[in-house]
């Protein structure tokens, strides 16, 4: 079997490509992730995957760029609902991609991260699969995530501090403000 893997990144990336191979399943690397803001996290990622696919002998395909203006015009008006516009164009070009060029089925890396919404990444993907007539190849690679995230560290990758999009990072920004001002007002009492 060759499966196409969308891949947001080599430290989620790296542990479900080992499990795949030793199941005797062919990967091909994806990166498709127009929602990776700014322009310099998108390329930090993307440059680590392509070492990493190097390293390993792993076919990349890099589809689409970066493009920092349709995604923000796509959830403008729901940006609380933006992961669901995010699988979904992730999944659909995967599996359109895989549909295209014959392969027997397509899966993602972000099926490994316990801060992802897992159910609708799967729903999302199967329900690609089916409108593009391919496969989707399903794992919980969650129980995964520790032992990737290891592997990074210890391989020297890029590490991510947020999901991707600059949405995540202002969450991530805004929730270390609150944490530094409720331990301030602790040390004050």
């Amino acid at each position: 079997m060759n499966t196409l893997m969308h891949i947001c990144c080599a430290p989620c990336a790296n542990r479900p490509i080992d499990l795949l191979r030793s199941e005797g399943v062919g990967v091909t690397g994806f990166w498709f992730n127009p929602n990776i803001h700014p322009y310099t996290e998108y390329q930090a990622r993307k440059h680590t995957l392509e070492d990493y696919a190097k390293e390993i002998g792993m076919k990349l395909i890099i589809g689409g760029s970066y493009d920092l203006r349709p995604f923000i015009t796509a959830v403008a008006g729901n940006i609380d609902g933006r992961c669901a516009y995010c699988y979904r164009v992730r999944m659909e070009e995967t599996a359109r991609y895989a549909a295209q060029h014959g392969y027997d089925s397509f899966t993602t890396s972000l099926l490994i991260s316990p801060y992802q919404n897992h159910e609708a990444i799967a729903a999302t993907a199967r329900a690609m699969g089916e409108q593009y007539g391919v496969e989707f190849l399903y794992r919980d690679f969650r129980p995964l995530f520790q032992a990737g995230q290891a592997f990074a560290r210890e391989h020297g990758f890029y590490m991510q501090k947020y999901c991707g999009c600059i949405f995540s990072e202002e969450e991530r920004y805004l929730a270390a403000k609150r944490k530094k001002k409720a331990a301030a007002a602790a040390a004050a009492q």
